[in-house]
């Protein structure tokens, strides 16, 4: 039986001590691959802030790969962070380092020191995504997309049980997007389990998936051919 990576039962999810949405109660288990979609202002990032205790859960029950959400401690959730990646729209790289030093320095910031091992995991996540060749060039020297495929291996360092990528084809072309999409769904064939926001319906026709719809301070499931 598949393990449950996700838990949220009953809960209220606050941005600015204004409520955003409510009673979300859902279950995400190992594998799944899961788009949340809706309209601008309706709580999807809030919602992907919850889960990664960048806004802390204040009302209802939430477990994430073995974290209690209302209950985490400020020193616990570094801990949580590096058994989560984290794929962001603005792919979030340091200006003024290379791309090996860019994976360096998360790799240092979550506790890894031998230098062997560290070069190892670097080159090891950028063949899988296919950046092996751009590893000394800094992130102005790349295109979107090659960015954003530096970033995704950034999220596959730490060997995450759950991915969450916050509309990881934002700012690409529509061919781009699909390029980052089908990366996405080859990890997800790996076994990772993977939570997208996108405002992207053309990617949901393309790539169906369960998807959820924040929608008038609600989140629920819904068909494909009514989104």
């Amino acid at each position: 039986m598949s393990k449950v990576v996700l838990s949220l039962q009953n809960v209220n999810i606050y941005q600015n001590n204004h409520k955003v949405l409510s009673n979300v109660s859902l279950e995400v288990k190992d594998g799944e691959f899961l788009y949340v979609i809706g309209k601008t202002g309706e709580g999807k990032s809030s919602f992907m802030k919850t889960l990664y205790a960048d806004l802390p859960l204040l009302e209802g029950e939430g477990n994430i790969v073995g974290y209690d959400l209302k209950k985490i401690k400020e020193k616990d959730i570094p801990y949580l962070r590096r058994s989560l990646g984290i794929i962001f729209q603005d792919f979030k790289l340091l200006p003024d380092r290379t791309v090996h030093a860019n994976l360096l320095f998360a790799l240092r910031a979550t506790g890894w020191a031998e230098k062997e091992a560290i070069n190892r995991r670097i080159e090891e996540v950028l063949d899988k995504v296919g950046m092996l060749k751009h590893i000394h060039k800094m992130p102005h020297q790349l295109s979107g997309g090659e960015q954003q495929r530096v970033a995704i291996a950034r999220a596959l360092l730490n060997d995450p049980d759950l991915i969450l990528a916050d509309e990881p084809t934002g700012n690409l072309d529509p061919q781009t997007s699909a390029e980052v999409m089908e990366l996405l769904l080859e990890i997800n064939s790996t076994g990772r389990t993977i939570i997208m926001v996108t405002h992207d319906y053309a990617l949901l026709l393309k790539y169906p998936a369960k998807t959820l719809k924040c929608d008038e301070g609600s989140i629920f499931e819904v068909v494909h051919r009514t989104v």
